[in-house]
């Protein structure tokens, strides 16, 4: 499908620019947030109708923009979850959780605005990318803690506040069962033995 853009997209193109897309992604992404214009006849001649009022209130979203990106940029933001001693959250951090988090700093934040570009499911800091327009981005730091004393923490040291690895989680419950089976299988011998003992005394007795 062809569509006429109405703001710069990420990988598409500039204002104004006709690209091919998929359908889908025009349907539901493109079209519905005022991104783009079916590319039709009567589409192209109202762009160009209406480009300069356009350009003009892109110019004047942009400079908003960049003025709350200057305030934004390098932020950190605390996100607070249960989580086991390895680190490992009970969970994971969303978008939604992490533009919750930018906007109890004061900042108005949506979350399509925050880029993820994976899941967060351990405790620790990591950079996001929030766009704060198509031309504008800023990075800020989210910082998964168990508490908002471990966060304080956690953003000294510049790392995660974990107890135990996760390698050594894991090795510790292997040693575990290998006692416990141990202790099964001294118990079951325990009472094999105790379990013959009276027939052996009989067979004595009888000779």
């Amino acid at each position: 499908m062809q569509v006429i853009l109405l703001e710069r997209v990420e990988s598409l193109g500039q204002m104004g620019d006709v690209v091919n897309v998929k359908p889908g992604f025009a349907r539901n992404f493109l079209l519905p947030r005022a991104k783009a214009l079916r590319a039709t006849k009567d589409n192209v001649a109202l762009f160009e109708t209406q480009k300069k009022v356009l350009e003009a209130d892109n110019i004047k979203r942009r400079d908003e923009a960049e003025k709350v990106g200057k305030k934004l940029n390098g932020i950190k933001a605390a996100i607070i979850r249960q989580a086991s001693e390895a680190g490992q959250l009970y969970g994971s951090v969303t978008a939604r959780d992490i533009a919750d988090a930018v906007v109890e700093k004061g900042f108005k934040v949506d979350r399509s605005q925050v880029r993820m570009d994976r899941a967060y499911k351990l405790l620790g800091l990591y950079p996001i990318q929030i766009n704060l327009h198509p031309e504008v981005a800023v990075e800020v730091t989210i910082n998964i803690a168990r508490s908002t004393e471990e966060a304080k923490i956690q953003e000294e040291k510049g790392e995660a506040l974990i107890t135990k690895r996760d390698d050594e989680v894991t090795l510790e419950a292997q040693a575990i069962k290998a006692v416990e089976a141990e202790e099964k299988a001294r118990l079951a011998a325990e009472a094999a033995a105790a379990a013959a003992a009276p027939a052996a005394t009989e067979e004595e007795a009888a000779a």
